[in-house]
């Protein structure tokens, strides 16, 4: 029922993801980061929240008038000053959408909005009225939504779909939810709410709990066609689904989950780059996808494994996500094939008797130090082909030159 069908990929890096602290961006900086989205493919791009701020209004304004492929959403609350702010700076957008949400949980209603249920579900329908007056393409959130009743929750997003919204977007606000939960809850809207209505389900998980990106997977076999998510995974707390890991799970696992995109994905590394010298916030090193380490090998079973067939550990090609190439991590665990491979990229092909000699030299220095550079091997290199008891006499001059180089690089 619900495979072989196109995702479409609602980014949200400039909206959710700048609200992480730390990863603000100037109006400069967020159009170049909105022209790498729109060139990475992706179809939905939300700039900002035009009643937040003087800047977010300035900033959604201009990439409306920059971006004219995808379309550019902006947020809005459930008020008439929201929607209209919002719309204003859409204006000279090429397809513009209005996004407008409102809590549906019990705890938001008593503690937030201070609001009753009736009073909500009033707003929802003024609001999304409002909306359909100015633009076809109106999205509707219902916040909290994974801890809101689920009849309530229905209720309020059939009022979204009478008055016309055409993406009602579930998103597990607080990361709370599990992927069979989510994916069970995705069914129900789409059973009781959807239907053949031809109405989109949209989801917008957060990282709680570290089940972002699965509970997005989930919701997508359960019949959502739209996934909201932001590059590198930024975002409010411990951040959004990762545009990245979401894509390439689709692409990489076809066999199990059968959905299209239109993600250029040789772009995914070059985009998280750019986002990071942007915000100055690097992604972690063991980062899925984009991290330093994502194509690393230090094991010296998997650096054989992989200098024989690279398949043997890798399950994507770095080329596939603009990474240039695959590396191979000289360390305490490498092993003679990776230091013989590394010699004869340097220019220095070794007799078997040397690489025993070196790879001893090699190891002992390894123990000693975290990061083994290459001017630390050609350090080594002039007593490789030394006998054991001559180099152990010298060892420590050796390492002394290795530290000494060690200093030098990082510096």
């Amino acid at each position: 029922m619900f495979r072989s069908a196109r995702i479409t990929i609602f980014d949200t890096t400039l909206r959710d993801g700048e609200q992480s602290p730390g990863c603000s961006m100037n109006l400069d900086e967020k159009v170049l980061l909105a022209r790498h989205l729109e060139s990475l493919g992706v179809d939905v791009i939300e700039a900002g929240f035009p009643i937040a701020s003087e800047g977010d209004f300035a900033a959604v304004k201009a990439v409306a008038a920059d971006c004219r492929k995808a379309k550019v959403a902006a947020l809005c609350r459930t008020t008439e000053q929201d929607i209209l702010r919002a719309w204003d700076a859409l204006q000279r957008a090429e397809r513009p959408r209005l996004h407008t949400f409102v809590a549906t949980s019990d705890i938001h209603l008593e503690h937030k909005l201070k609001k009753t249920r009736r009073e909500v579900l009033n707003m929802t329908r003024d609001a999304v009225r409002l909306a359909r007056t100015l633009t076809d393409d109106v999205e509707f959130s219902a916040e909290d939504a994974t801890r809101s009743d689920i009849d309530y929750l229905c209720e309020v997003l059939e009022v979204a779909v009478a008055e016309g919204a055409r993406t009602i977007n579930i998103p597990d606000t607080v990361g709370y939810t599990t992927p069979v939960e989510f994916g069970q809850l995705i069914k129900t809207v789409h059973e009781r709410v959807v239907s053949e209505s031809g109405v989109t389900i949209s989801v917008h998980c957060h990282n709680d709990l570290g089940l972002a990106v699965a509970n997005s997977l989930a919701a997508i076999e359960a019949g959502a066609r739209q996934v909201e998510c932001t590059v590198n995974g930024i975002g409010e707390r411990a951040g959004n689904a990762a545009l990245e890991e979401i894509v390439m799970a689709l692409r990489v696992r076809a066999d199990k989950l059968p959905f299209t995109c239109g993600i250029e994905t040789p772009l995914l590394y070059p985009t998280s780059q750019l986002l990071s010298s942007i915000i100055g916030f690097e992604v972690q090193p063991n980062k899925a996808i984009v991290g330093r380490n994502a194509f690393a090998h230090e094991a010296g079973i998997h650096q054989h494994g992989v200098l024989s067939n690279p398949l043997c550990y890798e399950i994507m090609t770095p080329e596939s996500v603009g990474v240039p190439a695959n590396s191979i991590v000289l360390g305490k665990h490498s092993g003679r094939h990776a230091l013989s491979r590394r010699y004869a990229e340097l220019g220095h092909v070794l007799a078997p008797t040397e690489l025993d000699v070196a790879y001893w030299l090699f190891a002992q220095l390894a123990d000693r130090k975290k990061r083994i550079y290459d001017q630390d091997l050609l350090c080594l290199l002039p007593d490789s082909a030394k006998s054991h008891p001559d180099v152990s006499d010298n060892i420590n001059d050796l390492f002394s030159a290795a530290e000494l180089t060690t200093q030098s690089f990082e510096r």
